[in-house]
């Protein structure tokens, strides 16, 4: 879980909006988030009314995430959310409908930060290679977005039918990821059984530590690359990887 005032930084803020706003605002808006403690000063007037909107949204997103890791989504509630974002509920209101339709979008958000993360890190290399650039990336993410981590692995199992889709959708987009160019596989088509095997073996595997309170999942990435290795490339492949996969 995140410790700490809750506070966006440039980076947060340039990944979820920064493709309709300038680097120079999402700096300052970071800023001036960074001086009030995570809160945008009363009477701001140095950002686009809209922009100032947008990041209020952020915010209650980041809240939602903090919230669910520190409570779990069953107990956690709008007011819950209100107090660690530092938001009126008319704004939370404004937003969203109620606390399942803020949780679902900050699990959208959050499935496509990680999936970013991973496709920038895994573009070059043969399958091997991207696929150990990937998943060392999927863990890195949860160390960095442990609230974002627990929600997508922990608590969207839990949080209704409502959020079975939007799991499904990752873990399918996780074996599609797996199954790309990988040895013996056909191209085009879905997944194959073998790919969402091992992304539900790993999925499994992170969803363990994580229920543990575990973050640095880093340490885990030459048993995970022996797993998914293993049944596309063969027992030396997957030996290899265990010395491969090691930090240096």
């Amino acid at each position: 879980m995140g410790e700490g005032p809750l506070i966006l930084s440039a980076a947060m803020l340039a990944s979820a909006i920064g493709d309709r706003w300038s680097e120079e605002e999402i700096e300052l808006a970071a800023e001036l988030l960074a001086r009030g403690g995570g809160r945008l000063p009363s009477g701001t007037r140095s950002l686009p009314q809209q922009f100032v909107r947008e990041i209020q949204r952020e915010r209650l997103l980041a809240a939602m995430l903090r919230a669910t890791a520190e409570l779990g989504f069953q107990t956690a509630t709008v007011k819950d959310v209100l107090d660690r974002a530092g938001v009126s509920r008319p704004t939370f209101y404004e937003h969203f409908a109620n606390k399942e339709d803020c949780f679902l979008v900050a699990l959208d958000s959050g499935a496509r930060r990680v999936c970013k993360r991973v496709e920038a890190a895994s573009g070059e290399g043969d399958w091997r290679e991207r696929l150990r650039d990937g998943l060392g990336e999927v863990l890195r993410f949860a160390a960095a977005e442990p609230d974002t981590a627990r929600a997508l692995v922990v608590e969207s199992r839990v949080a209704g039918r409502a959020a079975v889709p939007q799991r499904r959708q990752l873990l399918d987009r996780f074996a599609d990821w797996i199954d790309r160019d990988a040895p013996g596989e056909p191209p085009g088509g879905p997944p194959s059984l073998t790919a969402a095997a091992v992304a539900g073996g790993i999925e499994a595997v992170i969803h363990a530590h994580i229920c543990r309170g575990e973050t640095d999942l880093v340490p885990l990435l030459p048993s995970l690359m022996y797993f998914a290795v293993l049944p596309y490339a063969g027992p030396d492949a997957a030996i290899e990887e265990l010395r491969l996969a090691s930090p240096q």
